[in-house]
């Protein structure tokens, strides 16, 4: 049986990990991992504060979905495996129980490459990699966002604020929000209003391809926005100013051991 679009077997080559900890004092497991790694050859290093080693193979992130998400942002053009040390840890490949199994699957090939669509934003402050979703919201008072999609404006929505999402988000922030889950390799966005002022509106799905302009509405009270993106807040906006969000030049790649491992994950972290 083929593997699904976007979820491949390939072999990638291992000659040297970075290991990346969800805080310092998990600088203990470094040890572990590098016992594990060292009878295959492949060598292993740690992370520390802000480096950025530029000759690794692969990153291991240690620790729940905010480590992956650091590991992206950190190295958004290396392949992740993460190893759940959080509490939900959706887009980890397993736990900490399982370490020395899932290095010995990696070793022997035994895994998939998870290619997944990040979305590149623009705004007034530069431009940022998206990986779950980006957030536009009003500190105090309703925020009124025009809404375009290839400089076609679709409306405008006012509520407390605007979500794009890519697939992987779909089981984050929009997941709370009611939008649909959507299997991560699915190349789309979602689009959605939180707390809108408005019961008929729905989550809209946009092919990749396109481009959302999102306009602060002059009539839009406060004087300064947040744009958010995955949960770390990147710029302030005031009203009249646009932020454009579109798919990024390069995909974000997650290690996983079973090609089924989304509906797994359903299960397993969301009781679905």
């Amino acid at each position: 049986m083929s593997s699904p679009p976007g979820l491949a077997s390939v072999q990638l080559a291992l000659k040297k990990v970075g290991v990346l900890p969800r805080d310092q004092d998990l600088d203990y497991l470094v040890a572990e991992v590098r016992d594990l790694f060292d009878p295959h050859g492949i060598a292993v290093c740690f992370i520390e504060g802000d480096e950025h080693p530029d000759d690794l193979d692969l990153v291991i992130a240690l620790g729940g979905d905010g480590t992956v998400l650091r590991a992206f942002a950190r190295f958004p053009q290396r392949p992740v495996l993460a190893i759940n040390f959080g509490t939900v840890g959706f887009l980890t490949a397993g736990d900490r129980k399982d370490l020395a199994r899932i290095v010995q699957l990696l070793v022997d090939g035994q895994y998939f490459v998870s290619e997944r669509l990040v979305l590149s934003c623009r705004h007034p402050c530069g431009e940022s990699l998206v990986f779950n979703e980006v957030t536009l919201r009003a500190h105090h008072k309703m925020l009124s966002t025009d809404v375009f999609v290839d400089d076609a404006k679709i409306r405008t929505i006012r509520g407390d604020g605007v979500v794009v999402g890519t697939p992987t988000g779909s089981t984050g922030l929009l997941l709370s929000m009611g939008a649909p889950l959507v299997m991560p390799e699915v190349r789309c966005m979602l689009l959605d209003g939180i707390n809108e002022y408005n019961f008929t509106s729905r989550t809209l799905i946009l092919p990749a391809e396109k481009r959302v302009r999102l306009r602060v509405s002059p009539e839009t009270v406060d004087s300064h926005m947040a744009l958010i993106a995955d949960g770390r807040e990147i710029c302030s906006l005031a009203p009249e100013q646009e932020v454009y969000v579109g798919q990024a030049e390069h995909t974000a790649r997650l290690i996983y051991l079973d090609d089924n491992y989304f509906f797994h994950n359903l299960s397993e972290k969301l009781s679905w």
